[in-house]
């Protein structure tokens, strides 16, 4: 079954323009879902609106969004007003900007999608400004409307394929102030270093993601499967115990240790050996 675009317009690069369409590059359709369900009569609860006062249901009609002030008052905004401040979509994905692609901090990262044409005659448009791009080494920085808001995009050619990432805005954006201070410059002994390198050199590796399994999902699919064929439902390994070590005083032990051995290994210098009187005295 093809996929279905998220989203279909013109990507737009000065004069130049194609068809496109977006396609979520992820999806959590594959996850295990649950409904809630009455225990007594095995019948799926439905979800209702109640006033937080006189704990009555309220109408779809009844219930408008609106914002509370300070004195914890509520100020209504109906869904019309909503609505007339909405951008209008024109569908054009329209390219500002051609960046070097390390430019944006990965923290502005948001939700990734698959861009590509819409028909066949639009391969080449979409081919000459991606093979532009490959070639001069840039991303594109693109606006649109989609979903009913203004968006900003990272455009990027990825192996065959072509990411259009959903950028946040910079107040989503937390400073890391508000959670730490600035790693302090540290002087370490270069006994040290070295030991922080090896561990990291035993650790080195590549990424691949069909290497992580998501054990909870897993656990979920197996658990489900038990009930549906009757079994009892499997039971949960005990986690194996880890011992919590100090990093930083193995790393000094480490240190003393690596020290002494090569102490160890340092050949003694030999002392001549004393002469004897007759001995001084040829020599004399």
């Amino acid at each position: 079954m093809a996929a279905r675009a998220s989203w279909k317009g013109h990507l737009k690069v000065g004069d130049l323009a194609c068809a496109v369409g977006l396609y979520t590059a992820i999806s959590s359709s594959d996850r295990v879902s649950f409904n809630i369900i009455n225990r007594k009569t095995g019948h799926r609860v439905e979800r209702q609106f109640v006033d937080s006062e006189t704990g009555k249901p309220v109408e779809r009609d009844d219930q408008v969004k609106g914002y509370q002030m300070e004195n914890g008052d509520y100020i209504v905004i109906e869904g019309d007003e909503i609505a007339g401040i909405m951008p209008e979509s024109d569908k054009v994905l329209d390219v500002k900007a051609f960046i070097a692609h390390d430019d944006i901090d990965k923290l502005y990262f948001d939700r990734p999608y698959y861009l590509a044409p819409v028909d066949e005659h639009d391969e080449e448009a979409l081919s000459l400004i991606i093979r532009g791009m490959r070639d001069a080494k840039v991303a594109a920085l693109a606006e649109a409307v989609l979903f009913r808001r203004n968006r900003t995009l990272l455009i990027r050619p990825h192996d065959t394929h072509i990411i259009a990432t959903m950028l946040n805005f910079d107040y989503e954006v937390r400073s890391a102030d508000t959670v730490f201070k600035d790693i302090p410059d540290i002087k370490f002994d270069k006994e040290m270093l070295e030991l922080a390198g090896h561990i990291i050199e035993t650790k080195h590796g590549s990424f691949d993601p069909s290497e992580y399994e998501d054990r909870y999902e897993a656990a979920v699919v197996e658990l489900v499967k038990a009930k549906i064929e009757g079994r009892a439902p499997p039971k949960k390994k005990p986690a194996p115990e880890r011992k919590v070590v100090d990093l930083m005083e193995a790393l000094r032990q480490s240190a003393k240790l690596s020290g002494k051995s090569a102490a160890k290994k340092r050949p003694a210098t030999k002392k001549a050996p004393a002469r004897s009187d007759s001995q001084k005295k040829k020599a004399g």
